[in-house]
């Protein structure tokens, strides 16, 4: 019997190291699988809020160029009214062509993460935006709505971008 012990002593000698180097082994490589997943998980979530904050960025920016164009139309219908004519442009003009851009930077950023097409839609109201500021001037203040039309379609078609970006 001691020497079936002895046998059995020194094949455990042997090989429980061995299944415990193996365990370790496979335990060390599970855990660099887990740690890439956590390292692509906070990638995509920097990401993603990066992606919203700029979203959420460029919906003021559309606003105040709303807002802006609403001061110019305003000021040129008392300028009307008053039978005062503006010379060059005032500073409600250069506050909203100054809205127009930086809402311009921010469409660019966010279509530089997109796909042409998407490129092509923020491109297509930026230039709304830029002309509906110009005309703005000689349009009554409450024909706001009709100039901003076509630029608030394609508007809801950049907000809802965001939006199924944010439930990705």
């Amino acid at each position: 019997m001691s020497d079936g012990d002895s046998k059995t002593r020194s094949i455990a000698i042997t090989y429980f190291p061995m299944f415990i180097a193996t365990l370790s082994l496979v335990t060390s490589i599970y855990n660099g699988y887990l740690n890439g997943k956590f390292v692509d998980l906070i990638q995509r979530n920097l990401g993603r809020a990066e992606y919203m904050r700029s979203c959420k960025e460029i919906i003021d920016a559309y606003f105040q160029v709303k807002f802006r164009a609403g001061i110019v139309s305003e000021n040129s219908e008392r300028e009307r009214a008053g039978g005062t004519s503006a010379t060059g442009l005032s500073a409600a003009q250069i506050d909203a062509a100054n809205a127009v851009n930086k809402f311009a930077a921010l469409g660019t950023y966010l279509a530089n993460l997109r796909d042409d097409a998407t490129r092509a839609r923020y491109t297509e109201l930026t230039q709304l935006l830029e002309k509906a500021v110009v005309e703005a001037k000689r349009a009554q203040p409450g024909d706001l709505g009709k100039l901003f039309e076509p630029a608030d379609r394609l508007f809801a078609e950049m907000n809802n971008d965001c939006i199924r970006s944010a439930k990705e």
